[in-house]
């Protein structure tokens, strides 16, 4: 266990970056020690020690003296001078697979809340198009790299080197499924459809024209159907083909959340019962997920929050479920897990600072 780490958070300007950083600087272990900010900053910001953190994100200012905090120049002298031990990269997947081999080779571990290091298999990171893929440093990255999902690899977190944060999209569903493909409930043959919805800044902070308001609001629109980025983490982490996953995500008029509905089929009738037992014993020591008995979640009730709510209703027959899954994309689906890795990486209580 590790009593005190100096972090670096690079990428806080954007939606995850900030929530990030409140976290971190609430978080009750890192106090007398707030996380070097450090990016790209004009020459102007720069004779001044880089931008006020109260500048970029004015709800991070408060009277316990992090109204000083700046978002200085990047430099890997900063960092070393500065005692960082764990960088949390924020960053574009392009920047990530620049920088984690950077941090790893100066002794630095890596927390990448990008979709850089996500994938182990060729043909699914593929859909990222990475110029560096195949060349030996990048192979031998991948290699230190452990999917950052502590609900399945909480063991091999504790110790990396590397962590890859996972997508949102793909925790909502990979929370929901993994534990009934686990125990061998699911007919896969038949098939399993995953249909998602997320809030905007979901898209990242950088505007487009699908994001726009006049786009967004009072619409409802599917996009990305067989070609979503995160199809990769589903197949890899629940354990399935691509031919027994359908996934379609969907862009909701709100400012953030996620609701996952993914139909299922059994391989023989269920009782309710049978299947709750499966879902409690899968997530017993798992303090970031909540499993709902009765009322299926809502996103209300999970955004803002660093869980991630997950209920199910039976069909009459037994045979079929609905199974709805709910998170905050940049909490549970970004920041609050990168945290949760945080505390596994050190020893600390994986909920502390995230309840």
């Amino acid at each position: 266990m590790t009593d005190k780490v100096q972090t670096a958070v690079m990428g806080v300007t954007g939606y995850a970056g900030a929530e990030l950083a409140r976290l971190l600087l609430r978080h009750p272990r890192l106090k007398g020690a707030p996380p070097v900010f450090a990016g790209r900053v004009d020459e102007k910001d720069a004779a001044r020690g880089g931008v006020p953190l109260a500048e970029i994100h004015p709800q991070l200012a408060d009277n316990a003296g992090n109204g000083d905090l700046r978002l200085e120049p990047f430099s890997w002298e900063l960092l070393e001078a500065r005692g960082v031990q764990l960088l949390f990269l924020a960053t574009p997947h392009e920047q990530s697979r620049e920088w984690a081999p950077e941090a790893l080779a100066r002794g630095i571990r890596v927390i990448d809340l990008s979709g850089a290091w996500r994938l182990t298999d060729e043909a699914n990171r593929a859909v990222y198009a990475f110029d560096d893929d195949g060349t030996e440093l990048a192979a031998a990255t991948q290699a230190q790299a452990v999917y950052g999902m502590p609900e399945l690899h909480r063991a091999q977190i504790a110790s990396a080197r590397l962590v890859a944060n996972p997508g949102c999209y793909a925790t909502s569903i990979i929370l929901a499924l993994r534990p009934l493909v686990a125990a061998g409930l699911l007919d896969l043959a038949h098939g399993i459809v995953a249909d998602a919805k997320s809030g905007v800044s979901g898209a990242g902070k950088a505007p487009t024209a699908k994001t726009h308001y006049m786009y967004a609001a009072d619409n409802l629109s599917a996009y990305g159907a067989f070609t979503h980025r995160h199809t990769g983490e589903l197949l890899e982490q629940v354990g399935l083909r691509n031919s027994e996953i359908v996934f379609t995500p969907h862009l909701l008029p709100i400012p953030r959340g996620i609701l996952s509905t993914i139909y299922v089929r059994f391989r023989a009738p269920q009782s309710r019962a049978s299947v709750a037992q499966v879902y409690r014993q899968f997530f017993a020591g798992s303090p970031m997920v909540r499993l709902h008995d009765k009322a299926l979640p809502q996103i209300q009730h999970s955004v803002r929050t660093c869980y991630a709510d997950i209920g199910f209703q039976l069909a009459p027959d037994g045979q079929r479920a609905v199974i709805v899954s709910c998170l905050d994309n940049l909490l549970k689906g970004a920041s609050g897990q990168a945290v949760q890795n945080l505390n596994v990486m050190h020893g600390w209580p994986e909920a502390e600072g995230l309840e």
